[in-house]
Protein backbone atom coordinates (compact mmCIF):
# COMPACT_ATOMS: atom_id res chain seq x y z
CA UNK A 1 0.00 0.00 0.00
CA UNK A 2 1.35 3.43 -0.92
CA UNK A 3 2.18 5.79 1.91
CA UNK A 4 0.71 9.29 1.75
CA UNK A 5 3.27 11.97 2.54
CA UNK A 6 2.74 15.71 2.85
CA UNK A 7 4.64 18.04 0.55
CA UNK A 8 7.44 18.81 2.98
CA UNK A 9 8.11 15.22 4.07
CA UNK A 10 11.75 14.16 3.71
CA UNK A 11 11.42 10.74 5.33
CA UNK A 12 9.17 7.70 5.05
CA UNK A 13 8.00 5.31 7.75
CA UNK A 14 10.81 2.94 6.77
CA UNK A 15 13.57 5.55 7.18
CA UNK A 16 12.04 6.76 10.46
CA UNK A 17 12.08 3.20 11.79
CA UNK A 18 15.71 2.93 10.70
CA UNK A 19 16.53 6.13 12.59
CA UNK A 20 14.96 4.66 15.73
CA UNK A 21 16.58 1.23 15.55
CA UNK A 22 20.03 2.08 14.19
CA UNK A 23 23.10 2.26 16.43
CA UNK A 24 24.81 4.48 13.84
CA UNK A 25 25.65 8.08 14.74
CA UNK A 26 23.18 10.88 14.07
CA UNK A 27 25.56 12.60 11.65
CA UNK A 28 26.20 9.42 9.66
CA UNK A 29 22.47 8.64 9.32
CA UNK A 30 21.71 12.23 8.32
CA UNK A 31 24.43 12.19 5.67
CA UNK A 32 23.34 8.82 4.26
CA UNK A 33 19.67 9.81 3.95
CA UNK A 34 20.26 13.42 2.97
CA UNK A 35 18.35 14.96 5.87
CA UNK A 36 19.16 17.41 8.63
CA UNK A 37 20.64 15.84 11.78
CA UNK A 38 17.81 17.45 13.77
CA UNK A 39 15.39 15.27 11.81
CA UNK A 40 17.21 12.12 12.91
CA UNK A 41 17.21 13.28 16.54
CA UNK A 42 13.49 14.12 16.35
CA UNK A 43 12.58 10.65 15.10
CA UNK A 44 14.83 8.92 17.62
CA UNK A 45 12.89 10.56 20.46
CA UNK A 46 9.44 9.68 19.09
CA UNK A 47 7.65 6.47 20.05
CA UNK A 48 6.02 5.85 16.64
CA UNK A 49 6.99 6.32 13.01
CA UNK A 50 3.69 8.00 12.11
CA UNK A 51 3.84 11.66 11.17
CA UNK A 52 1.81 13.99 13.39
CA UNK A 53 -0.92 16.05 11.72
CA UNK A 54 0.07 19.62 10.95
CA UNK A 55 -2.08 22.72 11.12
CA UNK A 56 -4.79 23.75 13.54
CA UNK A 57 -6.69 21.01 15.36
CA UNK A 58 -9.94 22.94 15.02
CA UNK A 59 -10.54 24.71 11.74
CA UNK A 60 -12.12 28.14 11.91
CA UNK A 61 -12.55 31.19 9.75
CA UNK A 62 -10.27 34.18 10.10
CA UNK A 63 -12.95 36.42 8.57
CA UNK A 64 -16.30 35.18 9.89
CA UNK A 65 -17.38 35.00 13.51
CA UNK A 66 -18.79 31.71 14.86
CA UNK A 67 -22.23 33.35 15.01
CA UNK A 68 -22.05 34.40 11.35
CA UNK A 69 -20.91 30.90 10.36
CA UNK A 70 -23.82 29.35 12.25
CA UNK A 71 -26.26 31.72 10.54
CA UNK A 72 -24.82 30.94 7.10
CA UNK A 73 -25.03 27.19 7.65
CA UNK A 74 -28.59 27.39 9.02
CA UNK A 75 -29.67 29.56 6.07
CA UNK A 76 -28.15 27.12 3.57
CA UNK A 77 -29.72 24.05 5.18
CA UNK A 78 -33.18 25.61 5.50
CA UNK A 79 -33.38 27.23 2.07
CA UNK A 80 -31.33 24.67 0.08
CA UNK A 81 -30.34 27.47 -2.31
CA UNK A 82 -27.29 27.28 -4.58
CA UNK A 83 -24.08 29.02 -3.54
CA UNK A 84 -24.61 32.12 -5.68
CA UNK A 85 -28.12 32.69 -4.31
CA UNK A 86 -26.95 32.21 -0.71
CA UNK A 87 -24.16 34.72 -1.34
CA UNK A 88 -26.55 37.33 -2.81
CA UNK A 89 -29.01 36.88 0.05
CA UNK A 90 -26.43 37.09 2.87
CA UNK A 91 -23.98 39.68 1.50
CA UNK A 92 -25.96 42.69 2.86
CA UNK A 93 -26.08 41.25 6.39
CA UNK A 94 -22.49 39.87 6.45
CA UNK A 95 -20.21 42.60 5.02
CA UNK A 96 -17.01 40.50 5.14
CA UNK A 97 -18.58 37.70 3.09
CA UNK A 98 -16.98 36.75 -0.22
CA UNK A 99 -17.81 33.82 -2.49
CA UNK A 100 -14.65 31.98 -1.49
CA UNK A 101 -15.26 32.61 2.24
CA UNK A 102 -18.81 31.34 1.85
CA UNK A 103 -17.68 28.22 -0.01
CA UNK A 104 -14.98 27.45 2.59
CA UNK A 105 -17.50 27.91 5.42
CA UNK A 106 -20.05 25.59 3.80
CA UNK A 107 -17.36 23.01 3.02
CA UNK A 108 -16.01 23.15 6.59
CA UNK A 109 -19.50 22.39 7.94
CA UNK A 110 -20.27 19.71 5.35
CA UNK A 111 -23.08 21.47 3.51
CA UNK A 112 -21.28 22.67 0.39
CA UNK A 113 -23.02 19.94 -1.59
CA UNK A 114 -26.52 19.20 -0.41
CA UNK A 115 -27.97 15.77 -1.17
CA UNK A 116 -30.15 15.61 -4.22
CA UNK A 117 -33.85 15.28 -3.53
CA UNK A 118 -35.24 11.78 -4.02
CA UNK A 119 -36.83 11.41 -7.42
CA UNK A 120 -39.30 8.77 -8.33
CA UNK A 121 -37.76 5.88 -10.17
CA UNK A 122 -38.05 6.05 -13.90
CA UNK A 123 -38.95 2.87 -15.70
CA UNK A 124 -38.96 1.84 -19.30
CA UNK A 125 -41.68 2.86 -21.67
CA UNK A 126 -44.51 0.39 -21.85
CA UNK A 127 -45.72 -0.67 -25.26
CA UNK A 128 -49.41 -1.36 -25.59
CA UNK A 129 -49.35 -3.26 -28.79
CA UNK A 130 -47.31 -4.25 -31.70
CA UNK A 131 -46.68 -1.73 -34.46
CA UNK A 132 -46.99 -4.48 -37.06
CA UNK A 133 -50.37 -5.82 -36.03
CA UNK A 134 -52.68 -7.05 -38.77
Amino acid sequence: MAQLLHGSATTTARTRAEFQSSEESVAALARRHGVNPKTVVKWRHRQTVEDLPMGPSERKSSVLTPLEEAAIVAFRVQTRLPLEDVFCALKPSVPALTRSTLHRCLKRHGVSRLPRPARERRGRFKSYGSATST
